[in-house]
């Protein structure tokens, strides 16, 4: 079929080409447009596996809404699982914007509650709060960041690619935790499941009255998200960071050091998301539990939240509002409908995809030349 039409195109003298080219650079509305529709079409798709599964989407959308939006409990409940997600996310947009590509925040996260975890139950047990979660936060930073270091040294020295190895080690960390629960760590108290003791007061972060809301890591989380666009926009190293992320041959030829963007971008990164570990054990949990039960899977959501933001640190605080409705939604439709537990990944796989396919749509273009007799005759992209 190929052939035929290939000389039925000869035949009358003309000659396709089609190329990809890389597209002139677009306004902010478009991008936000592009952004838009990539979440919409996932959306529908959903709503078509839903009516496949004998679910009407209006109801599932309805359900998903009210219980996130509809209510005070469901709002605070949000923002509980918007502060992780605003910590880890405006943690990536560091290393994003120096074209590091972190897929490691899951297991940052998890090393800050490792540490958080030491310090209840070990280290300051007795200490009062107000030396015992500033040091939590501290250290929690320090682990995450270490954390992330070790991806971050192998791509230096030996050029591995750290979205191998930042993958790899969520994996690794997952598997400290559950051999700390499992076995030094497991609580005398703990009735047989495997997690720690619950902490003392002294060592847990307060909540806003009536809620499970634990306000220092969500002052800490928005603070994050401002401090990061002003670093990214007004210092030095921010500058360095975003020219080596668009250029890096052009960041060296100006004498930018790789190795320090690197390095930085990933401290930053995995300290923040070390941060949002601290949060859920001290604020949240008051213990260590298993991974999937401290955290839902937000290093991994919070890739989205980046995205979702354009890399833009302030509208990465409605954006992971608007992602943690959509974990509050996930749960409730598991309950009403009895979906499977992992159901909501289906929602995140589906954003990030179409998120992916919007960038590629967005960035590049495909032209067609018809030429007859080396003249060109037509031409559109």
């Amino acid at each position: 079929m190929r052939y035929r039409y290939s000389s039925l195109l000869r035949h009358f003298g003309l000659e396709l080409k089609i190329r990809v080219e890389r597209s002139s650079l677009t306004s902010r509305f478009t991008e936000a447009m592009v952004s838009t529709l990539s979440v919409a079409i996932s959306l529908i798709i959903a709503a078509a596996i839903f009516t496949y599964q004998q679910i009407d989407p209006i109801i599932a959308y309805k359900e998903i809404f009210l219980s996130a939006f509809g209510s005070f409990d469901g709002i605070t409940y949000t923002i509980v699982k918007m502060i992780p997600l605003l910590l880890c996310g405006a943690g990536l947009i560091v290393a994003f914007k120096a074209n590091v590509w972190n897929i490691g925040a899951e297991g940052q996260l998890l090393l800050g509650a490792i540490v958080a975890t030491w310090i209840a139950l070990f280290s300051l047990k007795t200490a009062p709060h107000y030396i015992s979660i500033p040091t939590m936060f501290a250290l929690g930073f320090i682990a995450g960041g270490l954390w992330a270091l070790i991806p971050a040294i192998l791509k230096i020295k030996f050029n591995v690619n750290e979205v191998l190895t930042t993958l790899m080690m969520n994996h690794i960390a997952s598997k400290i935790v559950e051999y700390l629960i499992y076995g030094p760590w497991k609580g005398k108290a703990a009735w047989g499941f495997p997690q720690t003791d619950i902490f003392p007061t002294n060592t847990c972060i307060p909540c806003i009255p009536n809620t499970r809301i634990h306000y220092a890591t969500l002052i800490i989380a928005i603070s994050s998200a401002l401090i990061i666009s002003i670093l990214l926009s007004r210092t030095k190293i921010g500058y360095e960071i975003r020219v080596f992320g668009i250029k890096p041959e052009v960041a060296r030829y100006a004498g930018i050091s790789s190795s320090r963007v690197i390095i930085l971008s990933m401290l930053i990164s995995g300290g923040l998301a070390g941060i949002a570990g601290v949060g859920e054990v001290a604020g949240l949990h008051h213990r260590l539990r298993y991974p999937w039960a401290i955290s839902s899977g937000y290093g991994y959501t919070a890739i989205i939240v980046a995205w979702l933001s354009r890399l833009n640190s302030i509208a990465i605080v409605p954006v992971s509002f608007l992602l943690g409705g959509l974990l509050v939604g996930g749960d409730t439709i598991q309950v009403v409908f009895r979906l499977p537990v992992n159901v909501i990944h289906i929602f995140n796989g589906l954003i990030l995809l179409c998120l992916a396919s919007g960038e590629i749509l967005l960035k590049y273009r495909f032209k067609i030349e018809v030429k007859r007799h080396g003249t060109l005759v037509s031409s559109s992209s």
